[in-house]
C-alpha cells in the first residue's frame, strides 16, 4: 500500500467514524435526553473505533499512529465546528465533559491500539 493510499485510508475512514457518530447523534437526539447523547455513543464509538484500528488501519511504523490519531481530532473538532456549532447554531454549549472525552479518545486510540498491534501482531514493525 502507497503512502498516498494510507493517507487517502486514514482520511475515509476517519470521516467514516465521525459520520457514523454525527447519524447516531441525530438518531439518539428523539430517544434519549439531550444531555446523555454523547455518553450513549461514546462505548459504541470507541469499540467500532478500535476495530477499525485493528482490521482497517495498517501503519508501518508506531509514530504514524499517532499521526492517525491528530488527524483523527482535528478533522472531528473541525467537522463539529462545522456542522454542529455553526450549522445547528448551538455556540459553544456543544463542548461538555462528553465531547471533550470523545476528542482524547479520538486522538489516543490510534497511538494505543497501534502500539497493541506492534507488541502482538508485527515484529518486523519499527517502533520509531
Amino acid at each position: 500500500m502507497s503512502v498516498q493510499e494510507k493517507v487517502k485510508s486514514m482520511l475515509i475512514w476517519g470521516f467514516i467514524l465521525w459520520l457514523i457518530g454525527y447519524i447516531a447523534g441525530f438518531i439518539l437526539f428523539f430517544v434519549v435526553p439531550k444531555a446523555y447523547i454523547g455518553w450513549v455513543i461514546t462505548p459504541f464509538a470507541t469499540i467500532l473505533t478500535i476495530w477499525v484500528l485493528i482490521k482497517k488501519i495498517k501503519r508501518p511504523e508506531l509514530m504514524c499512529y499517532f499521526g492517525t490519531g491528530l488527524v483523527w481530532m482535528l478533522m472531528a473538532i473541525a467537522l463539529d465546528y462545522l456542522c454542529i456549532v455553526k450549522l445547528l447554531k448551538t455556540g459553544t454549549s456543544y463542548y461538555k465533559p462528553d465531547v471533550l472525552l470523545y476528542y482524547v479518545l479520538t486522538f489516543v486510540l490510534p497511538p494505543v491500539v497501534g502500539y497493541w498491534k506492534y507488541k502482538n501482531e508485527s515484529p518486523k514493525a519499527k517502533l520509531f
